[in-house]
């Protein structure tokens, strides 16, 4: 019997790399994006999609139903991976910016999850699936807003997988580093609306690095990167294994300072990621 996954954030990078491979593993997959143009575009690859967008309580609602009608009301699992970034000292952040990134980064996340969790209570057997990030436990100067989210997402993860012990349902984090993406064009608008840099104590540092690196035109690759299909490899894992890992680390760097921290004092790591400035 082909089962079936909704996965968010299919427009480019990651999730469409996973919406096409794990959709040629005779999965049924239910590809959204957060505007049309882009699902009409993967439509047009062959997958089924339609809108789903994290800031919209009823566009979540709307996803939802729309998978549960196409498969009369069932849904193996769940793959949250929409997610945007905001560079900017944590100093530079206002209020409004904050609530703005946890609404798609964390507030979405769990407003899908507990949608579709009393489908999977039904069922007795389902998989989350949350895309994290080495962020995620891994503070990085300049990312105090993307690193608050998949910090909060991880804290929550971890305490929804202990909850559902023995329902069947599975509950597992990915952490990728670094990936290749449009992370950068996609963060630009979020920089550009919510912080002042010309008005900050760091306006050189801006100025200097995280402008040129936030808009270089030639998109250079952070050491270690890997492609998209890097994360798809787990995710295979996470959906098919009978046992799947509750996370699953991408990436060098990832490996590296989940062992780093576990071993060296909090100072040392925060030297080490200071060199990042």
């Amino acid at each position: 019997m082909t089962k079936t996954v909704l996965m968010t954030g299919c427009s480019s990078g990651i999730g469409l790399d996973c919406a096409l491979t794990i959709a040629k593993r005779n999965w049924r997959v239910f590809a959204t994006c957060r505007q049309e143009q882009d699902c009409a575009r993967l439509r047009d690859m062959g997958l089924e999609s339609f809108v789903l967008d994290y800031s919209q309580s009823e566009s979540i609602r709307e996803g939802v139903g729309e998978a549960l009608e196409r498969t009369q009301g069932s849904l193996d699992a769940v793959f949250n991976n929409g997610a945007h970034g905001l560079l900017g000292a944590v100093e530079d952040l206002p209020r409004d910016a904050l609530r703005s990134i946890f609404e798609v980064n964390f507030f979405g996340y769990h407003e899908l999850t507990t949608l579709v969790l009393p489908i999977m209570r039904k069922q007795n057997h389902g998989r989350i699936i949350n895309n994290s990030s080495i962020l995620g436990f891994v503070g990085l100067p300049w990312r105090g807003a993307y690193n608050a989210t998949k910090f909060a997402l991880e804290g929550l993860s971890d305490t929804l997988r202990i909850e559902l012990q023995g329902t069947g349902i599975h509950v597992s984090l990915i952490q990728p580093g670094p990936i290749t993406s449009q992370i950068r064009q996609k963060t630009r608008p979020h920089f550009e609306k919510w912080i002042q840099w010309e008005q900050s104590h760091f306006a050189d540092v801006y100025r200097e690095k995280l402008i040129p690196r936030l808009y270089n035109p030639k998109d250079k690759k952070d050491p270690f990167e890997l492609p998209a299909s890097a994360v798809t490899k787990v995710l295979i894992h996470a959906l098919e294994s009978r046992y799947p890992r509750t996370h699953y680390r991408v990436t060098f760097p990832t490996h590296l300072f989940a062992a780093l921290i576990r071993v060296l004092p909090v100072r040392a790591v925060d030297k080490l990621v200071s060199s990042q400035k």
